[in-house]
């Protein structure tokens, strides 16, 4: 039993402590606006692998990295801007368009020798050798767009002006391949909407022994045409945007096939290609078929096929259907050392891994439970194993995995709790892990395939901590009425005293397709609302994905209903938690989270009394097809749906205290969403304030970010600071 003496020093000890570390707390700057937009942390590394896996590239800093695994180190390979000053520069500006805002091209890829590498810089193609030096292939005031590399080296694709060529790297010879193509015929080149929601990169493929291409052909003649303008000059510039809207025609798409020599196109024969999606190509390995996933125009049918590209003939090998919609996934991997290929579907009502022969048979599942395949992040053919991730500890963390084609017992590789993000070699022999938690930033490390540690590329930014009075961020659980289990993110205020009653923040964003609420790290701006004095709230209502399709149907047909049902039961939940001022709730989100803050206070006025909206859909009508249609059907199919959905149908119903903030020229969701809200709130007499951005983005950025934050700020405490 400890003596009296020994509990007084303990004592002392302890408030010795509290003053120690209060007054280490009170050295450190608070999160403010100035710090977040003056603070550039690094940009995560995301790796290119070679084809023989023994390396890769990485991007930092303006210039271009090589990490070998043999000596386990990494050194500058070249400067990124050593390239774009040896560009052509074109006479005059390039016409400005909006269909490949959202396309990744690949801006350096490796040659086969894994020694070489192919760049596109400024518009040209150059070659890069191992000691840094390098060829320029071509020199043009028009852009080499998306160019690729051949499987045997030898070629380059890319596109110009919607037509493809190919020039061969020793003699310089450029051969056009496809004519016609022209501002509505695309030839090889996506349109708007393809890459935005059905998240596809490419419109071009080369086959694996370097014969053919197979391309696809967007007749983008019949998609509505919205009328965007650049107001900034002293005189205005008609900058028009081919955008499908829920409802309206999606573009003609055509695959097609066309030998690396040049020649005539063989179209492959796809059905009715105007009520269905192309989401995915891929070549098989032996060059004899092309893989092919079309998905129905409301995606609740999806069908794998194979097309002979000599006579265009087509095969179902494969069909999937759901009583609501096919969430869209980079789920296909051809296998080739045997005629099989890996696909993921969530038929069991959570994505997991099956083997099928490429006849279309059923060879066995990999994986299974009540958890998540995320990716197929590797393939060990000749051992046989899978590297993937998954969400099997929980819905919070993603974790590596390896399974054998036969299924069975799964092992895990990744160990530490958090979020990992993983980047493999092609047989999972090395992989790069950007890993963190809500304790740790992320911190980049390249591992062997058993998860032993290599080299550290990036070390977490722990420096914050000295820098900031970091606030401790926990995971809440809260419960629907009936039942369901909702995950959310808390934030105290800074100086946080029990027993004091504090307005709160909801941070949403609410929409499919996204899990906001993980055990990993969020960065600063996350931080700033509770150094101001609030409590900041972040929950994940049903429709967010992550815990299996039932937990994202009930949004089904009627956007915004359960997802604000959702919202108010987390906030009541914070409620009870006793240190919020339920009278000084407010609400805030980008996008779908904007959407969803406009459409919290119209439904859920008695808890919500303030909103910040930023770039929120305020009609399911004026979104893209293929988002809209996939989660409300077509609008003369569920118009009382599309009406209920609505926040201009609804704004007489505003009580609460709203800003929206929006891009004139975003070219996601458009303008005209805020100006039909404006106007509907204007004949409901419903008072409002408005702050507009001239960027052909969907997100502010650059230094005019700071106005934003301080605009979003400065609405909060105006009007939820003191108590009504």
């Amino acid at each position: 039993m400890p003596s009296k003496a020994a509990a007084v020093c303990s004592v002392i000890l302890t408030a010795a402590s509290v003053a120690l570390l209060t007054a280490q707390n009170s050295s450190k700057k608070p999160v403010t606006i100035d710090a977040i937009v003056s603070r550039h942390p690094a940009r995560p590394i995301t790796p290119t692998w070679s084809p023989d896996g023994k390396a890769f590239l990485y991007q930092s800093k303006g210039s271009v990295f090589l990490f070998t695994t043999g000596d386990r180190s990494s050194r500058e390979w070249f400067k990124s801007e050593t390239l774009e000053k040896q560009a052509k520069q074109p006479a005059k500006p390039q016409e400005f368009g909006w269909q490949n805002r959202r396309v990744s091209s690949a801006s350096y890829q490796w040659f086969p020798n894994s020694k070489d590498l192919l760049a596109s810089a400024g518009g040209d193609i150059f070659i890069v050798h191992p000691n840094g030096k390098y060829e320029q292939v071509t020199k043009t005031e028009i852009d080499e767009q998306d160019p690729k590399l051949s499987p045997d080296g030898k070629s380059v694709l890319y596109r110009s002006n919607s037509n493809l060529y190919a020039i061969d790297l020793a003699s310089k010879q450029i051969r056009q391949l496809t004519i016609g193509g022209s501002a509505t015929l695309l030839n090889g080149e996506l349109d708007w909407v393809y890459p935005e929601e059905l998240d596809i990169h490419t419109a071009t493929y080369w086959s694996p022994d370097s014969r053919q291409i197979a391309y696809m052909q967007f007749d983008v003649s019949h998609e509505f045409v919205y009328p965007q303008a650049d107001l900034l000059g002293e005189r205005a510039i008609a900058e028009p945007e081919r955008y499908p809207q829920a409802g309206t025609p999606n573009a003609g798409v055509r695959l097609g096939v066309v030998s690396a020599e040049g020649g005539t196109t063989r179209w492959m024969n796809l059905g009715d290609t105007d009520n269905s999606l192309i989401a995915r190509v891929a070549w098989l390995p032996d060059s004899s078929q092309i893989a092919v996933e079309r998905f129905s125009r409301l995606q609740d049918q999806l069908d794998l096929l194979f097309c002979n590209p000599a006579t265009g003939e087509t095969r179902t090998v494969l069909h999937e259907e759901s009583k609501t919609w096919i969430n869209v996934a980079d789920n296909l991997f051809l296998l080739k050392s045997r005629p099989e290929f890996l696909w993921t579907s969530e038929r069991s009502g959570f994505r997991h891994i099956y083997r099928y022969s490429n006849g279309g048979e059923l060879l066995g599942q990999l994986t299974s439970g009540d958890w998540e395949v995320t990716t197929i992040a590797a393939v060990d053919e000749e051992n046989q194993r899978v590297f993937y991730t998954s969400d099997e500890p929980s819905p919070l963390e993603w974790q590596l995995y390896t399974v054998g084609f036969g299924g069975g017992a799964r092992t895990r590789i990744t160990k530490q709790d958090g979020t990992h993000y993983i980047h493999a070699n092609g047989n999972g022999s090395f992989y790069f892990d950007s890993f963190s938690n809500l304790k740790r930033p992320a911190e980049g490390a390249v591992h062997s395939g058993a998860g032993e540690p290599v080299a550290v590329l990036q070390p977490a930014d722990t420096a914050v901590f000295d820098e900031f009075d970091v606030l401790p961020t926990e995971i809440v659980e809260a419960r629907a009425p009936d039942g369901a289990k909702l995950y959310a993110r808390l934030v105290k205020p800074e100086g946080f005293q029990a027993g004091a009653k504090y307005p709160a923040i909801v941070e949403v964003y609410g929409g499919p397709g996204v899990q906001s609420v993980r055990n990993e790290w969020y960065d600063l701006e996350s931080q700033l609302y509770a150094h101001r004095g609030y409590v900041v709230w972040q929950l994940d209502n049903r429709g967010s994905n992550g815990r299996g399709h039932a937990f994202e149907e009930p949004i089904f047909r009627e956007l915004g209903k359960q997802e604000v049902a959702d919202q108010r039961a987390g906030v009541e939940h914070l409620i009870g938690m006793g240190f919020v001022d339920p009278r000084r709730i407010g609400i805030t989100g980008w996008s779908y989270g904007g959407y969803m803050t406009i459409h919290s206070l119209l439904l859920a006025p008695d808890v919500f009394k303030v909103g910040v909206a930023g770039a929120p859909v305020t009609d399911w009508h004026n979104y893209d097809t293929i988002y809209t249609e996939r989660y409300m059907g077509l609008p003369e199919q569920n118009p009382k749906g599309y009406e209920a959905s609505s926040n201009v149908r609804n704004a007489a119903r505003l009580e609460g205290k709203l800003l929206i903030v929006h891009n004139i020229e975003d070219d996601n969701v458009l303008f005209q969403n805020t100006m039909q809200m404006a106007n509907a709130l204007e004949e409901a007499d419903k008072q409002y304030f408005l702050q507009p951005y001239p960027l052909k983005s969907h997100g502010v950025y650059g230094p005019v970010r700071k106005t934003l934050l301080e605009a979003m700020a400065d609405f909060f405490d105006a009007n939820l600071k003191a108590a009504p």
